[in-house]
C-alpha cells in the first residue's frame, strides 16, 4: 500500500509534453499564466508567483519583509526545517512557540509572551491543511508592529472563516511538492496579499533583475535591480500543475473520501481511549492533506507503526520537533521550551492517505489498526 502517491493521468501527460513542444522550457510561459488564471477564479487570488519549491516562496518572504540578522521570528517547533531555514539563511533567529494541543498549529495565546524589541515577524504553520487562528495573530501583529507570514504549504484548498488559505495574512507561501495534495514535483507559489510586495517579489524571483517587465514589454532591456535567486520553475512543471488543479474537485472528493472514512470508522478506537482521533475547528474547512492520530504514549505510537508496517501499511511519525532536534540543540534550545510540542509530536502516527487510495484501502486499514489495538501491550 501506497504512503503517499500523487494521481497522475492521461492530462497531466497531455500537458507536459504540450509544453515541451510549444511553450517555454523556462519559466513563466502559457501554463504558469493558466495556474494563476485558476488560482484567480476558484480562489480570488489576484497576485502570486510560482516557485521552485515551498521552500523557495518562504524564502522569498523572508527577502520581502527585510529579515536581517538579529531580527527575531516566532514560529512553531512543530513544522518542516524550511520554515526556519528560510529566515535562518537571513540570519534572523528563530523564538519557538509551542502548540494547540487540539489542532497541533502554534498556540496563538502563546505568542505574546515571546514578542521582544527584536522580534519582527510571525511564521505560522496550516498543520496537515488546517489553518492557524489568523484572525487573533493578524490582530496581535498589528498591535506589535510585526509581519505575518502565512506557511500554507499543506493547505492549499482549505478555508479560515469562509477566506481561502493563503491569503489569510500579508504574504502566503504554498507548496506543490509531490507529497502535497496538488503536485507539480518539486514546485510551490509565493501569495502577495499586498500590492506593496509584488514588484520587489517579481525582481527577487528574477535573480535581481527586472527580467518580468521585459517579458511584459514594460522595458526594452532589463538590469540587475536587488537580490534575487533562481526561483520560477519551468513551464513543464507549470503544465503537471495545470492538470492537477484542473481536477481540482476530483482529487478534493477523493482525499476527502479517504479522509472522512478513517474519522467515521476509528471512533470506536478513540472512544475506548485507544488513540484521539483529529479535531477540526468548526470555522475551518480542510483539504484533507493527512490524517492523523494521537497515540496514548510514545511507546504506543512505536509499537503500532511497527506492526502496521509488518503488515505493508505505511504509517509514520510526522516531525522530530525542531527545537530538540540536533540543529535545535545547537541553537540553544532544548525540550522543556516547547513541552506541548515535545510530548505530541511524538505520540502522533500519520495514517496512508492519498488519491490514489480507495475506500477498499482505507478499511484495510481502518480493519488492522483495530485488530493491533485490541492486543496492544502498552
Amino acid at each position: 500500500m501506497n504512503f503517499s502517491q500523487p494521481s497522475i493521468t492521461e492530462l497531466e501527460e497531455k500537458y507536459v509534453i504540450d509544453a515541451m513542444r510549444t511553450s517555454r522550457l523556462s519559466g513563466d510561459g502559457k501554463y504558469t499564466k493558466r495556474v494563476y488564471e485558476i488560482f484567480r477564479e476558484r480562489f480570488g487570488v489576484e497576485d502570486m508567483l510560482l516557485t521552485t519549491s515551498g521552500t523557495a516562496a518562504l524564502e522569498m518572504a523572508a527577502l520581502l519583509i527585510g529579515l536581517e540578522p538579529g531580527d527575531e521570528v516566532i514560529a512553531p517547533s512543530f513544522t518542516f526545517s524550511s520554515t526556519i531555514n528560510a529566515f535562518l539563511l537571513r540570519g534572523a533567529r528563530p523564538v519557538f512557540c509551542d502548540i494547540r494541543p487540539d489542532t497541533f498549529n502554534i498556540d496563538e495565546e502563546k505568542i505574546e509572551a515571546l514578542i521582544t524589541p527584536k522580534t519582527k515577524a510571525i511564521y505560522c504553520v496550516n498543520y496537515a491543511g488546517v489553518s492557524c487562528e489568523m484572525d487573533r495573530i493578524n490582530e496581535i501583529a498589528e498591535r506589535h508592529g510585526l509581519f505575518v507570514v502565512e506557511d500554507a504549504a499543506q493547505s492549499v484548498g482549505s478555508t479560515y472563516k469562509g477566506k481561502p488559505s493563503g491569503t489569510l495574512s500579508e504574504l502566503g507561501c504554498h507548496s506543490f511538492h509531490e507529497t502535497k495534495n496538488y503536485v507539480m514535483g518539486e514546485g510551490g507559489a509565493i501569495v502577495l496579499n499586498e500590492k506593496k510586495f509584488i514588484e520587489r517579489a517579481e525582481i527577487i524571483r528574477e535573480k535581481g533583475t527586472d527580467r518580468s517587465k521585459l517579458l511584459r514589454g514594460v522595458v526594452d532591456k532589463y538590469t540587475w535591480r536587488d537580490i534575487g535567486s533562481s526561483y520560477l520553475p519551468s513551464d513543464v512543471l507549470a503544465a503537471m500543475l495545470t492538470a492537477q488543479l484542473e481536477r481540482f474537485d476530483e482529487i478534493m472528493e477523493k482525499r476527502m473520501s479517504i479522509w472522512n472514512f478513517y474519522q467515521e470508522n476509528l471512533i470506536d478506537a478513540e472512544r475506548a481511549e485507544k488513540l484521539r482521533r483529529p479535531i477540526i475547528p468548526g470555522h475551518v474547512t480542510h483539504n484533507g492533506h493527512m490524517y492523523n492520530i494521537l497515540m496514548p504514549s510514545e511507546a504506543a505510537r512505536i509499537w503500532l507503526s511497527d506492526e502496521l508496517r509488518k503488515l505493508d501499511i505505511p504509517a509514520y511519525i510526522c516531525y522530530v520537533p525542531l527545537h530538540s532536534a540536533p540543529m535545535g540543540r545547537k541553537l540553544g534550545y532544548v525540550p522543556e521550551d516547547c513541552p506541548v510540542t515535545e510530548e505530541l509530536g511524538h505520540r502522533l502516527l500519520r495514517l496512508p492517505l492519498s488519491a490514489r487510495l480507495t475506500t477498499a484501502d482505507a478499511a484495510e486499514v481502518v480493519e488492522r489498526i483495530n485488530q493491533l489495538l485490541s492486543k496492544m501491550p502498552v
